[in-house]
């Protein structure tokens, strides 16, 4: 059976137009993959807790050594690791808010980041530790940025899984969707890709 791992960042939930691409892309995926398993993870709706001392050092501390609360914080990390590790394939529906990626998506991403546990520092640098696998990458925004130089999207989410090993990404476009007329053509040729992609 083939997994696909959906994560959803749009504050505006289903309502949100990464979150309408990620739905269409998925319902043509399940079409081809009629047995095929879907797992949701929201970021938003359930939200992960931002990065701090207390949840790096309960990273860093060893399983024996881990108070409670410490391995309460490790064991919430290892659910997402292995929602990743799980997934033949991720779909991530991903806006633009004011030139970066949410801040929920951020905070879910640092618990994914362990050293040690999905990467690890070698002397020529950082080595990811986790399979490769496709990652499509639906990425909107209000104005048109892309190859501009003002994109911190998508170069920091393709170098964030670069660092875990997974280089397989492929990312669709809708741009300038608060652009009047430029939203509904922008909006076509992102679904037209879709469909090429998944079929």
């Amino acid at each position: 059976m083939t997994t696909l791992l959906h994560i959803k960042s749009s504050i505006f939930g289903d309502g949100g137009k990464s979150s309408q691409l990620a739905a269409d892309f998925i319902a043509q995926w399940q079409n081809k993959h009629t047995d095929g398993q879907i797992v949701v993870r929201d970021v938003i709706s359930n939200s992960t807790p931002h990065l701090d001392g207390t949840s790096v050092t309960a990273f860093m501390t060893p399983p024996a050594d881990r108070t409670a609360e410490q391995q309460a914080i490790a064991d919430h990390s290892d659910t997402l690791i292995n929602e990743i590790r799980d997934a033949d394939l991720i779909v991530i529906g991903v806006p633009m808010y004011n030139f970066g990626i949410p801040s929920q998506m951020k905070a879910y991403l640092d618990q994914i980041a362990r050293a040690g546990t999905t990467f690890k520092y070698t002397e020529t640098g950082p080595v990811g530790l986790l399979e490769d696998k496709p990652v499509y990458l639906l990425a909107t925004r209000g104005g048109l940025y892309h190859e501009s130089g003002a994109d911190f999207q998508i170069p920091f989410m393709t170098q964030f899984f670069g660092l875990l090993g997974i280089k397989n990404i492929d990312v669709i476009y809708a741009e300038g969707l608060n652009m009047g007329a430029v939203a509904e053509t922008s909006l076509a040729a992102a679904k037209t890709q879709i469909a090429a992609t998944v079929n």
